[in-house]
This record gives C-alpha cells, sequence and structure tokens, in this order.
C-alpha cells in the first residue's frame, strides 16, 4: 500500500540536506504491508472507480490521502447537519457545518503544521523525468515495479478518447503530450502494439509524426536520441556570455533577464544542447525511433522539422523575426560546436547550475529544471555527488492519488496553501474549534519562512533578495515570491492578533519588517508587482518565446494577484506596525492601486493568470481596492467588477467557470454543476466589496449552493481544475476545494447573518 510521508519522517539520507528537518517535504512510499486489507481493498475500489468514471471526472480526488487519515477522520469531532439546507439561514445552520468543514480539514493536516494535496495537472512533466532517468541509467533505482505501475495507471486514466494525450489533465489531445507520453509508456516497458500505444501512435501518424512535436518535446526526444539534434532551433548556450548591464543595449537580451522559470528551464537545456548530451542507443530506443514517425527515420528532413508543430499545440506561433533568428544560430552551429566558446559558454552554464542546485536543497525552483539540472550533473560527472543529491529529490515531485502516479508542477504548495487556510480558518471566528489546527500551522508558517539569503553575490546569479521572503512550498525550496511572501505575512499577521496561549507566539517584528523589505522591493515602474523578481526587460523580448505551447513566459510581468497580495499585506502591516517605513509603504500602495485599476477590463472583470480565471483576477482586484477603503458604494471599479460577477451567477445559485477563460480571455461557463472554489471566489469579492448591503440575495444563493454541496463527511467534491500558469497550462490545487468554501461561508455568516462589519484583511 503507498503511505503519505512528511516532513522530519522523511529523512535520514546523508545525501539529503535540509534547513528545518524537511519541514513540509512530501514524499509517498511503498510499503507491501502497509494498511489492513480492508483498506487495501478500499484503495483497490477507489482506483476502479476513477477508472469507471475518468471520461466525465478527470480529477483525482486525493482519496488516497484521504484514506490513509481514515481513523483521524473517524474521531473528528464535529459532522455537518445531514438534513436538507433550509431556505434561510441562520448563524447556528451555516456554524455547524464550518465547524463540520474545519473538523474534516484538521485531520488532512500533518504534524508540521501544513496540509499536503495533490499539484499535478500537466501530462509533459513525468515523461521528461523518465527520459532523463533513463539516459542515467537510473531509471529502476529510482522508480519500483510499484512506481512504473502507478505511472502506467497514471497514463491509462488520461488517456483521451482520440488516443492522444493533452498538455493537461483535461485538455484536448496535443503532440507534445502525445508524443511524450507514448515514449513514456514504452520506456516503462509497454508494448508498441498495446492498446493505450496502438491509439497514440496512430493518433501522432494522422498527424504528421513527432516531428510536428513542440520544441520543448524536441528537447526530449533528441536526449533520448529519437529525434535528431539537427532537428531543433538551436538553444545557444553562448547566450550567457553576453553582457548583462542594459547599458550596452544587447544586455536586455541576456538570460539574466527573462522570468526565472523560463530562465531556469533555458540554462539546463542549453548545456545539454551545447553538449548534445544523448542516451546510448538500446534496442529499445531504437524501436521507439521508428515508431514515431509515419515515414523511414532516415527520410526525415530534419532542418524542414525545425519549425514544425502541429496545430493542436500552436498557441503561441513563432514571430517571423524569431524564424530568421533561429536560421542565423542555427548556421553557427557549424562554428560553434566544439569551440573554445562553447566551452567557455558551457563552463558558465554549469557554475549556474550548480548555484541554483545547493540553494534550492537539489529540489531547484521546478520539475523541468530539476529534471534536466539533474541530467547535467550526471554528463559533468555521473559518479559526482551532485548528480546523487539530485536522484534522492526526485521523490519531493511525485504524488501518488486514486488516478495513479504524477509528477506535480513544483515540490508542492505548502506554504501557499497553509498561508491561506490560516486566514480562512481565522476569519470564521469559531476559535473553540480551531485553536489546535491554527497552533500546527502557525509552526509551519514560521518554520518556513526564508530567514537567510541565497549565496552571494545575488547579481553574479541574477537572483533578487529573499531575506524574510515565504516562498510557495518549503523553505529548502527558498525560491522567494511576491504572492506568497504577503499571503505569509497576512497568515503571520492573522494568528499575532489571536491568543498567543491557544496559537502560539506571534512571529517576532523583526522578521515581519524584512517580509516588507522584500514586498517593496517587488515594485515595478508600473506600480505593479511581478512574481519572483522585478520585470528586466520589455514585452518586446517575448518574439524570442520558442515554446509554441505557452504564452508570456520570457519576461516576469507585474499582474493583479501578486500586485492586490502585496497591497493587502502591506495594508494589514501597517495596521499592527503605522510607524514601520510609513511614507514608503503608502507610497507604494497608492502607484500598486493605480496599476490594478489600470487594468482593469472595460467589463469590469480583472483577469487571472494564476487560476481559473476571471472569478480567480475579481476576487484579488476587488480586495486589493478595498483594502485600501474603497467598497461598492463609493468606487465605480469595484462597483463595476461586482456587477460583473452577479450578472454570471448560474440557476444552480453558484458560479462555475471553465479553463477555456485562460487560454481564450473571455469567461467561458462550466459544463454541468458550478464550481465551489469559483463560487467561493466570487462570494469572497462580492462580501469585501459590501455588495450584500445593496443585494444580499446572491450570497444568499451562492452559501446555500456550498452548503448543498458539502459532503457528510465535511469535504466539499474536487471537481474541474482550478490553476493555470503561462495562459494555457492547467494545473491543480487539492486544497482549494476546503480552504475557500470555508473562508466564503466563514465571512458570509460573520458579515450577513450576524450583521458585523470589518473584513479582516
Amino acid at each position: 500500500m503507498w503511505k503519505f510521508v512528511s516532513a522530519g519522517n522523511s529523512g535520514g539520507n546523508p545525501l539529503l540536506h535540509s534547513l528545518n528537518n524537511n519541514k513540509g517535504r512530501q514524499t509517498w512510499e511503498f510499503d507491501a504491508t502497509a494498511g489492513t486489507p480492508e483498506l487495501r481493498a478500499q484503495a483497490d475500489r477507489l482506483r476502479e472507480n476513477f477508472t469507471a468514471n475518468k471520461d466525465k471526472q478527470h480529477h483525482s480526488s486525493d482519496e488516497l490521502l484521504r484514506l490513509q487519515c481514515a481513523d483521524r477522520l473517524r474521531a473528528k469531532k464535529y459532522a455537518p447537519p445531514s438534513s436538507e439546507i433550509p431556505d434561510q439561514l441562520t448563524p447556528e445552520r451555516v456554524e455547524a457545518h464550518l465547524k463540520g468543514a474545519i473538523s474534516f480539514y484538521e485531520c488532512l493536516q500533518q504534524e508540521d503544521g501544513h496540509w499536503p494535496g495533490d499539484y499535478g495537472g500537466p501530462m509533459f512533466l513525468l515523461p521528461g523525468l523518465i527520459i532523463a532517468l533513463y539516459t542515467t541509467g537510473a531509471l529502476d533505482q529510482v522508480f519500483t515495479p510499484q512506481h512504473k505501475v502507478e505511472a502506467l495507471r497514471y497514463l491509462a486514466n488520461h488517456q483521451n478518447a482520440d488516443g492522444g494525450f493533452g498538455l493537461h489533465i483535461e485538455g484536448g489531445s496535443t503532440m507534445f503530450g502525445t508524443g511524450l507520453s507514448y515514449v513514456m509508456s514504452r520506456l516503462l516497458g509497454m508494448g508498441p502494439d498495446e492498446d493505450l500505444t496502438k491509439r497514440a501512435r496512430e493518433w501522432m501518424h494522422a498527424r504528421g509524426g513527432a516531428t510536428y512535436i513542440t520544441s520543448w518535446g524536441k528537447f526530449w526526444l533528441a536526449v533520448l536520441g529519437v529525434y535528431s539534434w539537427d532537428g531543433m532551433n538551436p538553444l545557444t548556450p553562448e547566450m550567457w556570455l553576453l553582457p548583462y548591464s542594459k547599458w550596452t543595449g544587447i544586455g536586455y537580451l541576456h538570460p539574466g533577464r527573462y522570468w526565472c522559470h523560463c530562465r531556469m528551464v533555458y540554462l539546463p537545456m542549453s548545456y545539454v544542447y551545447g553538449k548534445r548530451g544523448t542516451c546510448k542507443e538500446t534496442p529499445l530506443t531504437a524501436a521507439i525511433r521508428q515508431e514515431l514517425y509515419p515515414m523511414p527515420y532516415s527520410k526525415i528532413d530534419w532542418n524542414a522539422a525545425r519549425n514544425q508543430c502541429a496545430k493542436e499545440d500552436l498557441y503561441y506561433p513563432h514571430p517571423l523575426l524569431q524564424d530568421v533568428l533561429w536560421w542565423v544560430l542555427y548556421k553557427a552551429e557549424n562554428v560553434l560546436q566544439g569551440s573554445f566558446l562553447r566551452r567557455m559558454a558551457l563552463a558558465e552554464c554549469m557554475k549556474h547550475i550548480h548555484y541554483e542546485d545547493e540553494n534550492t536543497r537539489y529540489i531547484d525552483i521546478g520539475p523541468v529544471n530539476k529534471v534536466i539540472n539533474m541530467l547535467c550533473c550526471w554528463l559533468e560527472d555521473p559518479n559526482g555527488t551532485p548528480y546523487k543529491k539530485h536522484l534522492v529529490r526526485v521523490a519531493d515531485y511525485l504524488w501518488v492519488a486514486e488516478d495513479g502516479l504524477k509528477m506535480q508542477g513544483y515540490n508542492g504548495s505548502q506554504l501557499w496553501d497553509t498561508s491561506f487556510a490560516v486566514q480562512a480558518i481565522a476569519d470564521t471566528a469559531l476559535l473553540d474549534v480551531s485553536a489546535a489546527c491554527l497552533s500546527k500551522a502557525h509552526q509551519y508558517v514560521e518554520q518556513s519562512q526564508v530567514v537567510e539569503e541565497a549565496a552571494p553575490p545575488l547579481s553574479r546569479y541574477y537572483r533578487h533578495v529573499s531575506l524574510g521572503a515565504w516562498p510557495f512550498s518549503t523553505r529548502d525550496h527558498g525560491w522567494p515570491i511576491s504572492d506568497c511572501s504577503s499571503e505569509g505575512l497576512k497568515a503571520a499577521l492573522t494568528l499575532a492578533a489571536l491568543p498567543a496561549n491557544k496559537v502560539g507566539d506571534p512571529i517576532p517584528a523583526e522578521r515581519l519588517y524584512n517580509c516588507v523589505n522584500v514586498i517593496l522591493s517587488y515594485q515595478n515602474s508600473d506600480g505593479g508587482m511581478a512574481t519572483y523578481e522585478n520585470t528586466r526587460s520589455f514585452h518586446w523580448l517575448e518574439i524570442l518565446n520558442p515554446a509554441e505551447t505557452f504564452g508570456d513566459i520570457i519576461v516576469d510581468y507585474s499582474y493583479v494577484e501578486c500586485t492586490s497580495a502585496c497591497i493587502t499585506a502591506l495594508s494589514a502591516f501597517r495596521k499592527q506596525y503605522p510607524n514601520h517605513r510609513r511614507g514608503e509603504i503608502a507610497s507604494a500602495l497608492r502607484r500598486a492601486e493605480a496599476f490594478v485599476r489600470s487594468i482593469q477590463r472595460p467589463d469590469g472583470s480583472w483577469y487571472g493568470s494564476w487560476g481559473v480565471c476571471f472569478t480567480y483576477g475579481c476576487w484579488f482586484g476587488v480586495t486589493g481596492l478595498t483594502a485600501l477603503g474603497h467598497n461598492y458604494h463609493n468606487d465605480p471599479a469595484v462597483r463595476r467588477c461586482c456587477d460583473f460577477l452577479a450578472i454570471r451567477q448560474r440557476k444552480d445559485g453558484g458560479w462555475g467557470e471553465s479553463y477555456l477563460s485562460c487560454q481564450d480571455k473571455v469567461y467561458s461557463q462550466l459544463d454541468g454543476d458550478s464550481h465551489v472554489v469559483n463560487t467561493a471566489w466570487a462570494m469572497l469579492a462580492l462580501l469585501a466589496a459590501g455588495y450584500h448591503k445593496v443585494d444580499p440575495t446572491p450570497l444568499h444563493l451562492g452559501a446555500r449552493f456550498l452548503l448543498r454541496m458539502q459532503q457528510p463527511t465535511g469535504d466539499w467534491p474536487q471537481q474541474h481544475i482550478s490553476g493555470v500558469f503561462n495562459r494555457n497550462c492547467m494545473i491543480t490545487y487539492a486544497n482549494y476545494r476546503n480552504i475557500f468554501p470555508i473562508w466564503a461561508l466563514g465571512q458570509y455568516r460573520r458579515l450577513i447573518l450576524l450583521g458585523e462589519e470589518e473584513i479582516r484583511h
């Protein structure tokens, strides 16, 4: 049986370094003797049930995690009322539902204080890991037979009816998803003529074969030796030798000015490309090489293949100028390969790769660069310690659920989810029920703050300041982020306002000052805040975006979510510390407010870049403005957004938004039932604005919808996917279904049913 393992219990390996005894670390281990026969049988039933319904519900529900918490769930104190939801809700009725919800959610909390959960969704992550492990010869070392069974189960569960695989679990088939999933299935032992592989191959061949895979797909196929490096547009490592200074002009093209996720993927990719790092040929790779294409491998025109891309994948077409640039660099490869300049560039790349590895404890910023960094370390020294340290951190990215084994989009969303959970649970004002879980959560928030800088000199490695920030996941990961720092700060301030004998002593003010320093440092010239770093170049640099599947990835832009999170955090901070950097904070808030207003759409909405989609963006846009004293009555911008949301409420009382809103940038209604997460976001926006003082009916209807959707256990159902990145790829936030209904119902009870006046920020 698969077991979830958290925090200090996962230590003991001398190659595994941690700053805080692995707080927040999430891994899954297989133990054949674990669990009772009844539990193992129940796990099998959960898997079978998912497979039987996979065409209706693509998203797993983290049932194996819940199954592991079965003893705690049976012993929980409260359950929601079982009687029919009345037309007129009372404070007592909503309180009973909230107690059931908090009691359930507390059972999922880990001893270190965080809430674990699935952060999967993209289909292209796990195949890259499998290809890298096969290339380095470590596949059987890292993936046990049980890992392989679950990984193949995951593929089978997420194959589309047409035989292909999507970019993400809910998406239509793409060449990127299908090509890599096909290769993964073969490397894990599946034959070429089994139902899964046969249908996937037919899908590819009907669309021209794997030469039409996206540039990231071409890279992985070339690493495996089943695609020629000549069929790739160059990933020129010499770019890292360009001058960085903006005064040179060309410095704006330096990779150090790219969005960090783009930069940290391009970095190891360019090293592998520069070395032409390729898997040693095996009978299996020789067979795959023939299977991927509808024509003989020897007949492929690799120069033409460089710019081929299936129409299903083409979200961001190459501009003509980019194609011209790739042609020039393609021709230059004849000179650069093996040159002194190439050796200098590769050495520079490895300096940055090692810096990233060491300063993230070999977790790295994300799963793509984690895997390619590992491959680079193996290419540099197959017996070296860096490569071995990488191997022990692979488990940090793997998650097991009833749909199988997947690779997550980060090493988890631990701090992010915990910060939201703290605010949501505290906002219910039910401390008698929640004190214990808030106390544990306080420990995680305190332990996860970044209390040291990355190794100096930061400018040499293009790093932003970290001291005082909060990360998205764990302190060991450590990359600072504007909205995570802000939500972490708000969680700390929320807890500081509660009795210390209930939830623990507040985090010292000096550490909060450090966080404020980081937040202020994120403000861009446009007044907004980007994600990890300031905007370092111009939007026109997007002409270099080679990833046909993703949009707006080259530069780190200001976003409504990041900016609003910083506004609400700084506003909350200055209430408790009114004299700390008063003028700077006031100025930053004025500029941030102006940015939020400037990007509001004519229809009153804000586009959400990190959640689905307009309901998410509207929640942030409204709360950013209301934190500064604006509301439905005194601000036309807030009023327009509330009206935008109100007219999109559905007949069942909820809101339901499809992920198509993200890629099409137009509000798209969800098929079927409304969505509990979208509903909660919409309610939180309306409540913050004071819309209930004008018309409480939409809030009553929304609350009744949430209560109807609550399960007898106190849980809420997992519905469609809620997260997004790079405009076009969806990602899972498994904890949102618990956090946001609790938050919305808590505020609904206090502000409407009890008549309280103040929203707590």
